[in-house]
């Protein structure tokens, strides 16, 4: 089986370096940073903290050089979708593409390329700090389901999750994709953020009354959202913001956000917050608190800019 990886910041390192383990399956990954690629091509592709591991996949920043793959694993910021499946369609003309990122509309994004697309939500986090380097901060399990517009095969779902459980990722293939997405689409919408406009790590935002309560307006919007679309969620985010902060869970994570904002890049604010108060819009359902957490996000972008 031959699997491409695009975009191989951390979460993508994840799954290229522990597929690459793997002696039947041969993994490409694909990033823009000539640095990384380098550093993987020369060194390996190095994981460290909830395990260590050291991956071999080939590495490249040119699409060309990517060939025919079987299945395709998206991985990069949800901003970036539109130009990273434009730019390695051709590599899936014969296979299926899943996306494991955060965020709404990520599917509909890739769907436009590509015949058969697999929802996928991953719960693994961590940070790249070199190239070719990534601290793994914490483990957790990926659920892939058919894109329903444009569903890949029930075989090629399950041959993907199988897959990704023998390389040391759990993963699970199920009829509906829908209600693990939401749960963390709320979940990231309604943590993320309080993390990167506080500077506080996951465990330290829920130690705060004040801003665990408003995770909690953030949440009840959320489900709202969802409830008005039929989608059933496969368990309550509430529960997983607590299970997270747990210091044997993800207590010290700075959350992908507070990554971002840190380093002054843009957030994923608009495919969370904005996400779901688009949808809410749509759907005649209010979500204020959504909107003031999207407001102060793009003012802390705009404040790059000055």
């Amino acid at each position: 089986m031959r699997i491409c990886v695009v975009g191989c910041g951390a979460v993508g390192s994840l799954f290229a370096a522990n597929l690459s383990l793997l002696d039947d399956v041969e993994v490409v990954a694909y990033d823009l940073s000539a640095a990384h690629v380098d550093a993987i091509n020369a060194h390996g592709l190095r994981l460290s903290g909830a395990e260590d591991v050291l991956g071999r996949p080939r590495a490249t920043t040119d699409p060309a050089e990517i060939g025919r793959c079987d299945l395709g694993i998206v991985a990069t910021k949800a901003m970036h979708t539109e130009a990273a499946i434009a730019a390695t369609a051709d590599a899936f003309a014969d296979g299926s593409v899943a996306t494991v990122q955060n965020g709404i509309g990520n599917e509909e994004v890739l769907a436009r390329h590509c015949e058969r697309v697999i929802r996928g939500t991953t719960f693994p986090a961590g940070r790249l700090t070199a190239p070719g380097v990534v601290q793994w901060d914490v483990k957790g399990d990926t659920t892939f389901g058919p894109f329903e517009d444009k569903p890949a095969t029930a075989d090629e779902i399950e041959r993907l999750a199988e897959t990704c459980t023998r390389g040391g990722m759990p993963s699970e293939a199920v009829a509906d994709a829908r209600g693990p997405q939401w749960r963390k689409v709320i979940f990231n919408a309604a943590t993320n953020p309080l993390g990167a406009l506080t500077g506080l790590t996951h465990g330290r935002v829920c130690e705060q009354p004040s801003l665990r309560a408003l995770a909690s307006r953030l949440v009840d919007e959320g489900k709202a959202v969802a409830g008005a679309q039929g989608i059933e969620l496969d368990s309550d985010p509430e529960e997983l913001i607590d299970y997270a902060a747990r210091p044997d869970v993800a207590y010290g994570h700075k959350a992908s956000m507070l990554q971002d904002v840190e380093a002054h890049r843009q957030t994923e604010v608009d495919f969370l917050n904005g996400g779901i108060a688009g949808f809410g819009r749509r759907l005649g359902v209010p979500t204020p608190a959504n909107e003031m957490i999207w407001s102060l996000m793009k003012g802390v972008e705009a404040s790059w800019q000055q």
